[in-house]
């Protein structure tokens, strides 16, 4: 399909979306090292700010309410820990996803358009693919080192295991939405990947990937919940003696 211009407005929108994210990435990332708020998994100094480019106010605003309060130097002024709900807990579990994602998006797509890589005649599907492919590893190694850092599986086969189907399961989620504003703008809208008005259809899709894998981490997380409680219940369990 051959590219076509977006109406002037459609553009003039997706710059003040994109600086907009760039300035709260930007203040993110002030707040973190100048100001001393790091993260205890260091993986989040990057996905906080990569959030903010595509979901702007809404990421600060969760950065200061779930992110911030996560760090050792906020705990220690407020001398409390924060407490999650399942709601809260599943959308920081979630927005990983829409990072590694970002990041796949920055490599497949110049990638694509440098090489002509195409499928069907088409570079949309080849893109697709990279994306997912240079996204699941980075959510592999994310989840990995989460997981090693909250001590609940010791063995690093099983948390390599688990790490994985978490990664695999909360990229194909994620993939559903932003895979569906990637045909929107292949097959309908035509924009160009060089056009601003194209990675504003972009952020959009991170929006809908979140909308799509969030169900997906819930679940899992919940599934998680019960397994623990169903093991704590069992080390709990009175021993019965038996007479010899």
């Amino acid at each position: 399909m051959m590219a076509m211009p977006a109406p002037d407005w459609v553009t003039l929108l997706a710059w003040i979306v994109t600086g907009l994210g760039a300035l709260l990435a930007g203040t993110m990332l002030a707040d973190i090292y100048v100001g001393g708020y790091r993260q205890p998994l260091r993986a989040m100094e990057a996905v906080w700010p990569i959030t903010a480019i595509y979901a702007g106010p809404l990421a600060w605003w969760a950065y200061y309410r779930w992110g911030r309060p996560a760090t050792p130097r906020w705990q220690r002024q407020h001398r409390r820990a924060p407490a999650l709900g399942p709601a809260a807990t599943a959308a920081v579990q979630t927005i990983p996803g829409g990072a590694v994602s970002f990041v796949g998006h920055m490599i497949a797509m110049p990638l694509v358009m440098w090489t002509g890589m195409t499928i069907a005649g088409q570079g949309v599907w080849p893109m697709m693919l990279l994306i997912a492919a240079f996204a699941l590893p980075l959510l592999i190694a994310f989840e990995y080192h989460s997981l090693s850092l909250t001590g609940r599986i010791h063995s690093a086969r099983h948390r390599l295991w688990a790490a994985s189907r978490i990664s695999v399961l909360a990229i194909v989620a994620f993939d559903v939405g932003m895979g569906a504003s990637m045909l929107l703008v292949a097959f309908v809208l035509g924009y160009s990947p060089a056009s601003m008005a194209f990675w504003l259809v972009m952020w959009a899709g991170m929006w809908l990937g979140f909308a799509t894998a969030y169900p997906m981490v819930w679940w899992l997380l919940s599934k998680e919940a019960t397994k623990a409680q169903g093991t704590s219940a069992i080390a709990r369990a009175p021993r019965v003696e038996t007479a010899h």
